[in-house]
């Protein structure tokens, strides 16, 4: 299974293709775009509904986060429940907290449903302090929780070599291997004669009266309905100003002394850290995360490597990093994801995204969600998840914050590219944007001499590209969009490459 980076993940093992050419020409009751969780739990709860449905997935099935989450499953959120009753009060919060045991719940019910073996177990979960400002926090999370009904208990103890002030533990939480669960759904969602076709970019969408077309690179799909499960849909819409994109930073490790803690962890740092374990071949693995920062913006994504491996050494006996990657998630600007109708859709579009650190809770449940929309036309949580809702204070400032942000860099981007005379600047294994006889372009010089030469300009919303030497991609620093060395789309919106000059052998 590819993903979208250089590095690889620990559940890239699982290898498969599922097309299953399927007759395009048809019209679909559901077009589901994006073959990550979202997009095939979405699916299967249609098909078992009676709907006849297609997943398009522009490369394979898990390429994008869902290949490189860590997996946890809490019904505790990054937005806590105490920030959700200052911005939307008790009821909302109240029906949040909801949400996140009803997703694992639909996890559970699938797997035993479909008889997925996918190394699900549920255990406790620890959130702790390590100073006394984070005590304050960990105070107000604990106490919002109480208001809500979610259990939070103070412990004197953790199961992590870590010291700390203040933790709590908090029971009913659980983690899975996210590549085997989607392969279970891919598999029963065949076998009710959905179709999945992959390879397949979905470049724009015309609405019409009684369906939709899709413009893709295997030609027009039609389809009553359609579901953008991409993180952010392609074009410019609201979307692409409620939401930024983040990387996060994951490193899995063996330990001498085998003492691997069987609970999940969480310190309250900004950004945090958290901790679970896998059995990779027999043999447990620490996954450890960390380091987040906005996509685009670190001078050298390899240091966040560095920092998150150093970190984890200080307290932690390690032997040896069993493997390393980074993965991509959106943080709303109020905090809670958007599910549901697509801003400035005729009602025939849904979208799902802003999932913050919890995309696997927040996948699943948008399922149920979009299930209920597109069948029975209203679901119990389609006013809070709302792609819609408006909240002039939830947000506001972080909304123009971001929104500044990504003009800032537009701007900075166009003017402040280094100028360079000769190619011979670039030295091997770097990368830069650079201005050569008046025109920009990301260039990129493999080992060897081999030059990479491509337009910088990300063909989304013309922003220019920045240099990922830790996943050997080119990020916009806008909207999320990355690219490998010879152009082609890793992440959406974009729907099209950087355009390649050439590769070359430098002389």
């Amino acid at each position: 299974m590819y993903r979208d980076g250089a590095r690889k993940s620990i559940w890239q093992e699982e290898i498969r293709k599922f097309s299953t050419g399927a007759d395009l020409y048809q019209l679909f009751d559901v077009a589901i775009i994006g073959g990550g969780i979202t997009g095939v739990s979405t699916a299967l709860k249609l098909q078992e509904s009676g709907k006849n449905c297609i997943i398009l997935e522009a490369a394979n099935i898990g390429f994008g986060t869902t290949g490189g989450t860590t997996a946890h499953l809490n019904d505790f959120f990054d937005t806590t429940f105490a920030q959700v009753i200052e911005d939307f009060g008790l009821d909302y919060a109240q029906q949040y907290a909801e949400s996140g045991k009803d997703a694992i719940s639909i996890i559970e019910n699938n797997i035993e449903k479909y008889s997925i073996s996918c190394d699900f177990t549920r255990k406790s979960a620890y959130l702790f302090a390590l100073d006394e400002k984070q005590e304050k926090q960990l105070r107000t999370i604990v106490e919002g929780a109480a208001k809500v009904g979610h259990e939070m208990s103070y412990v004197n103890e953790i199961p992590f070599p870590i010291p700390f002030k203040e933790a709590v533990l908090i029971p009913g939480q659980g983690h899975f291997h996210p590549v085997k669960y989607i392969k279970g759904l891919c598999d029963a969602f065949i076998e009710m004669g959905g179709s999945i076709q992959e390879n397949c970019v979905c470049e724009s969408h015309d609405e019409q009266e009684n369906y939709v077309i899709l413009k893709t690179s295997e030609g027009e799909i039609k389809a009553k309905n359609v579901i953008y499960a991409t993180h952010i849909p392609p074009g410019i819409n609201l979307l692409h100003f409620t939401n930024a994109p983040y990387r996060s930073y994951v490193m899995a490790f063996t330990l001498k002394d085998n003492k691997y803690p069987w609970e999940m962890g969480y310190d309250l740092n900004d950004p945090y850290h958290y901790y679970r374990i896998q059995e990779i071949d027999g043999e447990n693995v620490l996954i450890a995360g960390g380091e987040d920062h906005k996509t685009g913006h670190a001078e050298d994504t390899g240091i966040c490597f560095s920092n998150l491996e150093n970190y984890v050494r200080q307290y932690f006996n390690v032997e040896t990093v069993f493997c390393s990657w980074s993965s991509q998630y959106y943080e709303p600007v109020d905090g809670l994801p958007y599910i549901g109708k697509l801003p400035g859709s005729k009602e025939k579009i849904f979208v799902a995204t802003g999932f913050r650190g919890n995309g696997m809770i927040f996948g699943t449940l948008s399922s149920q969600i979009l299930h209920d929309l597109i069948v029975t036309g209203a679901n119990k949580y389609q006013d809070i998840f709302n792609p819609l809702r408006i909240k002039p204070i939830a947000g506001f400032s972080d909304f123009v914050k971001e929104n500044a942000t990504v003009a800032f860099d537009f701007i900075k981007d166009k003017i402040f590219i280094e100028k360079i005379d000769s190619y011979s600047e670039i030295k091997e294994g770097e990368a830069k944007v650079i201005r050569y006889e008046s025109e920009s372009y990301a260039l990129y010089k493999e080992t060897g001499g081999i030059l990479h030469l491509l337009k910088s300009t990300c063909p989304h919303a013309a922003c220019e590209v920045r240099w990922n030497s830790a996943e050997l991609s080119w990020d916009c620093p806008c909207h999320g969009s990355r690219f490998n060395v010879n152009g082609k789309m890793l992440t959406g919106p974009t729907t099209k490459n950087l355009q390649k000059i050439f590769p070359f052998q430098k002389q």
